[in-house]
This record gives structure tokens, sequence and C-alpha cells, in this order.
């Protein structure tokens, strides 16, 4: 008889080609997660995220979950699959779930946290984790602008690939700017993201400190819902996926 599993998966995500497994390659975060839990299963298991990150953003706190028949204890299957994973990709938590959780369709809430480096100097150890920007940014502009995002609205304009027939009404939570040194946080809560949501969210606020726009701008965007006239997507290398919340 099979058990559930559910763990906490973190990856540096510069190599791959994002979460989802593909048929053109078996650079994903999910083809390495099934090939190794396959090879332990003897038999082939898909691994479920909470959803899918994009080519190049990292997870310190993604969420998957996988059915397995192994007669192991959880320390033993976690030993197994971190010493055949890549080093980049690692289960740092893992426990046996109810029957029918799921990490995808039981997710809650997600927080994102998107990373800048502020500063004319080069960012030579962290520059796969950290988006640079040189000019100075106004980061009272940047939390006025945040308000505005905050609760439930059609995001749009923050999205894209949007198929017209779904939804694109979501609920942020809570966005914050945070900074310490020369690192600008951009840290956002919902209950799920669009395509490329949080990257163009970002680059909107980003906009707004450099002087570029204002505050009051992003309550035309939500009533709009014209993507060309937010901000740019910013780089993937930027983007961390923190935590993944459950009832």
């Amino acid at each position: 008889m099979d058990k559930n599993y559910k763990m906490t998966v973190a990856y540096d995500g510069s190599r791959y080609r994002g979460w989802q497994s593909q048929k053109s390659t078996d650079v994903t975060i999910q083809g390495k997660l099934n090939q190794v839990f396959s090879e332990l299963e003897g038999r082939k298991v898909e691994v479920q995220g909470s959803g899918r990150t994009d080519a190049g953003v990292h997870a310190l706190g993604q969420v998957a979950s996988v059915r397995l028949t192994v007669e192991k204890s959880i320390p033993e299957i976690m030993e197994y699959v971190n010493h055949y994973l890549p080093d980049d990709i690692g289960i740092t938590e893992m426990e046996e779930a109810p029957e029918r959780f799921h990490a995808r369709l039981s997710a809650q809430r997600k927080t994102y946290c998107y990373r800048i480096f502020n500063s004319v100097a080069p960012n030579v150890f962290e520059r796969k984790w950290m988006c640079r920007i040189p000019e100075p940014l106004d980061l009272e502009k940047m939390r006025q602008g945040a308000g505005y995002l905050e609760g439930t609205h059609d995001f749009a304009a923050f999205c894209t690939r949007h198929q017209k027939k779904k939804s694109s009404v979501r609920t942020i939570y809570r966005l914050e700017i945070l900074s310490e040194g020369a690192e600008v946080d951009i840290r956002i809560t919902g209950n799920g993201f669009l395509h490329n949501m949080v990257r163009i969210i970002a680059g909107t606020l980003v906009e707004i400190g450099q002087g570029r726009r204002e505050p009051m701008e992003i309550k035309q965007l939500l009533e709009e819902g014209i993507r060309e006239q937010a901000g740019v997507t910013m780089p993937a290398r930027g983007l961390i996926l923190q935590s993944v919340e459950y009832e």
C-alpha cells in the first residue's frame, strides 16, 4: 500500500529550464526529482509541485508531494534522494501527509521574494541570485505603489500568456518593500500568481522607485488590464519562491 508524502524542496534554478518536466529536455527540477524517486521506488512515479517556477527561478520553500510504496523510513528516503539529486536541488523537510493532500491543489498561500542589489558596485558572490540595479531607488514611493496592489484585483496587466477563458483575479495579502544595506527585497504573499506576475509587479515597482512612473499609476493599470502599459518583466535570477502555506 502506498503512502502520501509532503516535502519541502530547495533549488538553485540557474541552470534549469523551470520546474515542470519536459519531453524535450531532462534539465528541469521536476524531471530530476521524478528520476531519483522512480529509481528509489523501482517504478515510474511523478512528483507534484505546488506550482511551476520558470526557467532560472529559485526556491527556498517549494512544496511537493509524492506517493511511495517503498518500505523505508523518512530519514532513509531523504538520505537516498539527496545523495542522488544534483547538488543544486535538495529535500530539506519531509513528512507523511493525509491521503487527500496534493501539493498544488491543497495550497492556500504562496510567498515570493524578488531580491535586488541596489548598488553601483559589482555583486560578485550573489550575482546568480539577485538582480543588480545601480540607480538609487525611492523606497517610499515603491511602498506607496505596493499599497495599491494589496487586496483582490484583476491582475491582467501583470501577466504574460494569459488565457482569456481563465480568471486573472488574484488576492495579494501582503506586499512589502524591505531593505538592508544594499539589498532591497520585494516580498509578496498571495493566494496564487499568474505567469510572470511577480516579476512584472517587481518591474513596475522598480520603475516607480526610479522615478519613471508615479505610484498612482498602479490603480490605472489594474483598471485597464493592459500588459503593455505595466513595467518590464524583471530577470528570473532575482526571484525566489520562499514558502507555501496550507490549512
